[in-house]
């Protein structure tokens, strides 16, 4: 038996007279009193089957039959539709199968929900993943991503890198998530990990002389879940011997390139820009700026170092956002409210009325000079930041971000892909009481900043460097480490003791040791990747089976119980959260 000479979807007006076999879903079943209509879909697309009783009463009564998600098999004459019937945002739209034969592959009983319904409980969505997948919005993200991997890979390898696969089981060791662990049975108490990435073992490809590599690897890291992060996530990994920035970045902006153009149609504009983490920082209040629209922070803390306004007066930093818009008290009120929860103590502000005029309580506490400075159109509000600088950027950028959804600010056509780089090296853990790793504990401090990395490391800046298309961060890395003796050393600001560092890191120093040459590179988010490319806020909607916030699998119901028997066969014993 022949299941289809077409995918629906590649039906077109020169098939006209011949006859096919299409096979697929009913999408949708019209029944028109003589004539019933089904739209048969599969991957490709659409084409709307017509069953006529005069010509075909056997597939009538199949017909009538039919219900959503059933699975058909159709065998009949490609005919024009009647002008009046062409459906113009249909690929198939001009055409249609007059049926002779239809036949019910396989049944389905009513949906649990429907395909094109809106608001569905995700929860729901997930536990019935093979229909929520069949939805054209996910039919879609799935296919694109596809071509996204396959777009990438012949990039990679038409400049020179291989594709090498690194192993799922390997030794836990620090890079900033929690381990997955997985117990040995042949070794009883000893344990695997799965990798949070390919970093060390990526270096040892290129220390064992495999200049350039590529992978696209799978990765666990075992955290707290959101919009934009899963515990299981797939990563574009590069990297090469003797780097050098310039080719690689060029390399990764052509591979980007030709990501959007063979995806989206759309053209990324090269050369990227490229801002310094600080000037980020205090431009934009993010590492990640979003650059389809303006308002950006100015700084004001040397101009208010002497003000009459006290909370200016004293604070490390006072900077501003000039918004065009004259905000009402309470919508003033508001925007304070969603300042303090991301750590401001307040919100001071000028407004300028449609006559200029100024409107704000700290007006009077403000010499001419500060308020000339401040000076803005009419129709517009200034906003201020004043406290600790990292306290001020997360507060105005938080503020920013909001304030261009919200005023339609926002260049939704656009595509504004930068570079940032200059990472700090470190950043000091309150909590943990020591100095953390910005990127990861293998990246190599910037020339300047060596001498600085044991005697002050927060001054130290990282050869590192992140890619940010629309406010979304989707790639990042840096030169590494290719001395043991630095290696070391930045291990030990990182709080590891000599033991420590053999007992985890051993077999890098040793081979970092071992005629080790400069190296560098780069990894992309996948699932981030297709989050820019199609405005997707939900990064759960471009994987196939994901798991949901609270780390479970609704569909499967994993992770679930192991019996005892095999437990014991690990040399396991559970210690139960209630006992």
């Amino acid at each position: 038996m022949k299941w289809r000479d077409l995918m629906c979807g590649d039906v077109r007006p020169h098939h006209v007279g011949q006859k096919l076999t299409l096979s697929g879903w009913a999408d949708t079943r019209r029944d028109h009193g003589g004539l019933v209509f089904v739209d048969l879909r599969d991957q490709s697309g659409i084409c709307q089957l017509v069953v006529n009783p005069e010509r075909t009463p056997d597939a009538m009564a199949a017909a009538h039959a039919v219900r959503n998600e059933f699975v058909l098999r159709a065998e009949g004459e490609i005919v024009p539709r009647a002008p009046e019937n062409v459906n113009p945002n249909l690929p198939t739209g001009a055409v249609e199968l007059q049926v002779d034969t239809l036949e019910i592959l396989a049944r389905c009983p009513p949906l649990p929900f429907q395909l094109d319904e809106e608001g569905v409980d995700e929860t729901l969505r997930l536990r019935y993943r093979w229909l929520d997948l069949r939805r054209e919005k996910m039919q879609r993200n799935i296919s694109l991503r596809a071509r996204m991997v396959a777009t990438i890979r012949r990039v990679m390898e038409d400049a020179g890198f291989l594709d090498i696969q690194t192993p799922i089981l390997f030794k836990p060791t620090p890079e900033g998530a929690r381990d997955f662990i997985v117990p040995s049975r042949l070794q009883q108490g000893r344990f695997f990990a799965l990798p949070q990435s390919p970093q060390i073992l990526k270096q040892l490809l290129v220390i064992a002389g495999f200049d350039r590599y590529y992978q696209i690897a799978i990765c666990f890291r075992d955290e707290d879940l959101r919009a934009d992060r899963v515990q299981e996530i797939t990563q574009l990994d590069v990297e090469m011997a003797f780097p050098d920035q310039k080719f690689l970045f060029e390399l990764m902006e052509r591979m980007l390139q030709a990501v959007w153009r063979e995806c989206i149609d759309a053209e990324l504009p090269t050369p990227f820009p490229r801002m310094t983490w600080a000037d980020a920082m205090s431009r934009y209040g993010s590492d990640k700026p979003d650059l389809r629209f303006d308002l950006e922070i100015e700084d004001a803390t040397e101009l208010t170092r002497g003000s009459q306004f006290g909370v200016f007066a004293g604070a490390p930093c006072v900077r501003y956002l000039t918004v065009p818009q004259a905000f009402s008290r309470a919508e003033l009120a508001k925007l304070e409210e969603l300042a303090k929860e991301w750590g401001a103590k307040g919100l001071a502000y000028l407004v300028y009325d449609e006559a200029g005029e100024i409107r704000s309580p700290i007006a009077k506490f403000l010499s001419e000079e500060e308020l000339h400075s401040f000076a803005t159109a009419p129709s517009s509000t200034v906003l201020f930041g004043a406290d600790d600088p990292a306290v001020v950027a997360r507060v105005l950028g938080a503020l920013r971000l909001h304030l261009g959804r919200e005023l339609g600010l926002v260049d939704e056509a656009a595509w504004r892909p930068l570079w940032i780089s200059d990472f700090p090296m470190f950043d000091y853990s309150a909590e943990e009481g020591r100095w953390t790793a910005v990127h990861h504990p293998f990246t190599r401090p910037s020339p300047e900043s060596e001498h600085a990395v044991e005697v002050d490391p927060g001054s130290a800046r990282a050869l590192a460097y992140d890619t940010i298309v629309n406010g979304i961060e989707i790639g990042g890395g840096s030169f590494r480490i290719h001395e043991a003796e630095l290696q070391s050393k930045v291990f030990s600001v990182l709080d590891l003791s000599a033991e420590e560092q053999r007992a985890r890191f051993g077999f890098l120093l040793d081979a970092l040791g071992m005629g080790a040459p400069p190296h560098g590179g780069i990894a992309y988010g996948i699932e981030r990747m297709l989050m820019a490319l199609l405005g997707e806020p939900n990064l759960r909607d471009t994987i196939a089976f994901p798991k949901n916030q609270a780390g479970i699998d609704p569909m499967s119901g994993a992770p679930s119980e192991v019996g005892e028997e095999q437990l014991r066969e690990l040399g396991i014993q559970l210690r139960r959260p209630d006992a």
